[in-house]
Formats: C-alpha cells, sequence, structure tokens
C-alpha cells in the first residue's frame, strides 16, 4: 500500500504542476485581440498581495494571459511557410501617438518605372542546378560564393594584359566597385524621392556640379585631417573655398591647428632646450646703432643752444653782429627742435 500511495501522490504533484486552460473570473476581462491587450477590471486581494506578493501576482499574471491565449486560438488561422498563423482581427482600443503616423514610402525611380510599365517582380528560386558543378547551388547567399569558388578555380589572363596580374583579386575589386555605385545610387534614389537638399560637400544634384560646389568639396576633405589639411599637397594654381557656410562644413575648424611643423622634431627639441639654458639676453645690433645715433644727435643740439662768451670782438659796420657759426649749406643743417623756421623774406 506504501507504494501505491507514493506513485499516486508522485502523480499528483505532476499534475499540480499543469493548470487548466479554464479560468473564472468574477468579472469578465476586456479582450483586445487585434493589439494582444486584455484588461482585468477585478479588484486585487490585499491579504494575499501584502503576504505573498511575488506568487499572488505570478498566478494572476498566468491566468490573464490563458484568457488571452483561449481568445487566439478561436481566431482564423492560415498556414504561411509551413507554418499556421492566426488572422488578428482590427484593434479596437485607441493608443495616444506623441506624432502622427507616418505615410506610406515614397517609390523610388525603378519602383515608379515599373509601376507605369506594369513589370512585376517575379520571385527566384532559391537553389539553381549548375551543370558545371552537377549539383544544386544556392542562387543567393555565402553559400552562393563558395560555389563560384569552386566553379572558377582558374581563371584566363587576357593577352593585352600584365601576365602577373591577380585575376581573382582584380574580379573582387570589380564587385566591390559595383556593390559601392548601387550604393551611391540608392542615396541618390532617397535624394530624390524626399525631394531634399544635401550639403555641399555631399550630393551635388542630378546635374553636374559647379566650380564653386567642387572647389568647397575638396577643400573640406583636405580639412578632414588630424593636421586640419596643414600638410596636404596643393594643385597648380588651386584656390581655396571662400564664402558664407564654408567654414562651418570644415570639421574641426574651431580647434586650432596642429603644433606639428615642418621642422624636424630634433631639431625643434634642441632649439628650445638652447632657449631655456641661455640666459643672455638677445643683443639687438641695429636697435643698438639707432640708439647710439640719438643720443650723439642730443649731444650736438644741446651744445649749439650753449649761450655765446662775453667780451668778444665788436663787429663792424651799422650796428652789432653776434658771432655766428659758418652758414651750412643747403639741406644740410640740423634745426634745433624747439627753434621755429625762418620768416619774412627770403635772401639770394
Amino acid at each position: 500500500m506504501d507504494v501505491v500511495k507514493a506513485v499516486l501522490e508522485k502523480h499528483q504533484k505532476e499534475l499540480d504542476k499543469y493548470k487548466p486552460i479554464t479560468v473564472e473570473k468574477h468579472l469578465e476581462c476586456r479582450l483586445d485581440v487585434g493589439s494582444l491587450l486584455i484588461t482585468d477590471p477585478n479588484d486585487l486581494e490585499d491579504r494575499q498581495l501584502a503576504n505573498e506578493k511575488e506568487e499572488y501576482l505570478a498566478a494572476l499574471t498566468r491566468d490573464n494571459t490563458q484568457l488571452l491565449v483561449n481568445a487566439i486560438w478561436e481566431l482564423p488561422t492560415e498556414r504561411v511557410d509551413e507554418s499556421i498563423v492566426a488572422k488578428l482581427p482590427e484593434p479596437t482600443t485607441v493608443l495616444p501617438r506623441l506624432r502622427k503616423p507616418p505615410g506610406p514610402r515614397p517609390l523610388t525611380k525603378w519602383e515608379q518605372f515599373a509601376k507605369e510599365k506594369g513589370i512585376t517582380k517575379k520571385k527566384k528560386d532559391k537553389k539553381t542546378y549548375d551543370d558545371v558543378l552537377d549539383k544544386w547551388v544556392p542562387t543567393y547567399g555565402f553559400k552562393r560564393a563558395e560555389a563560384e569558388k569552386d566553379k572558377e578555380w582558374v581563371l584566363e589572363v587576357p593577352q593585352n594584359a600584365d601576365p602577373n596580374t591577380d585575376m581573382f583579386q582584380k574580379k573582387i575589386d570589380l564587385r566591390n566597385e559595383k556593390v559601392a555605385k548601387n550604393e551611391i545610387q540608392r542615396m541618390k534614389n532617397i535624394v530624390r524621392a524626399k525631394k531634399m537638399d544635401m550639403p555641399r560637400s555631399g550630393y551635388l544634384g542630378p546635374e553636374a556640379a559647379s566650380s564653386n560646389q567642387l572647389l568647397t568639396a575638396v577643400t573640406v576633405a583636405k580639412s578632414s585631417t588630424a593636421s586640419v589639411g596643414k600638410f596636404q599637397s596643393k594643385l597648380p594654381k588651386e584656390k581655396e573655398a571662400r564664402g558664407l557656410g564654408v567654414k562651418e562644413l570644415i570639421p574641426g575648424g574651431k580647434r586650432k591647428a596642429s603644433h606639428i611643423t615642418a621642422q624636424p622634431e630634433r631639431e625643434a627639441n634642441l632649439d628650445l632646450i638652447k632657449s631655456v639654458l641661455n640666459k643672455k639676453p638677445k643683443l639687438d645690433v641695429e636697435k643698438a646703432i639707432q640708439l647710439q645715433k640719438q643720443d650723439e644727435r642730443l649731444e650736438r643740439e644741446a651744445e649749439g643752444n650753449k649761450p655765446a662768451k662775453k667780451g668778444g670782438k665788436k663787429g663792424g659796420g651799422k650796428g652789432s653782429r653776434k658771432a655766428v657759426g659758418k652758414k651750412p649749406k643747403g639741406h644740410q643743417g640740423q634745426r634745433a627742435p624747439g627753434k621755429k623756421g625762418q620768416t619774412g623774406r627770403k635772401r639770394r
């Protein structure tokens, strides 16, 4: 009997793990299957919430989720890619939005052309049979590239090409170039569909760019280095872009230029050490000569302004004249700073 009782208890514990799919509520819950939303209007049990909070909330969540799952199983179903899915109805709960819902995506140039011409997209098969490899290979994906390597394990070098040319690398470069071209075309389609303008250094419009736009793009590209374009070589007769908004386009234009100069680092460090260790002030020869000339000129002017000695010889003729020095030649005399120029009639 003990063995039977133990087996029954074990079986009962396993049954307790799986709760029934039927849930009973005092008030019926409101279901919005389209939004996968359920609202429970029943009051919470305060005593259970205070004593066993985690277990009570887990059990309540399980019951409400079971009601939502039961409603989903009552919806019509369909098969999509070997899976059974349910068709959800339209949501009934109005949810608030911060912004208006997005509109339909604008058509690209190719999509618009295909719509006008009635071209429909054909679905490709996932695998195709390759006669060379004699097996089924993927139409696209990474395994497709592996199949191409097995198929083209040798490539022919053209007669007009260098015999040492790596044709495999050339093929990879050509594929990368096509990918970049398609990406540029995709960006152009987006800009054209949205009818927006790009910066002058970026997309320049469907027509050819002007010389000023190309000059701006070159200036921005050269200034995008760590040295702010200080060591970038210039083309002959190249001009720098000027105008409103050019400095704002240059990245890092507000920061100072790099401290690196064309002088070698060793010479720059030696010059810095010499300037620190050499305590003697530098002598400016030209300035010293100018100061010496200025002192000599002031001494001569001071000697010329001294008063004449008393008791000298009297001059003949009418009246008496003061002793004066030799008359200087024209445009070679020196005038005292405080002395006024000669007034009156000019002597001949």
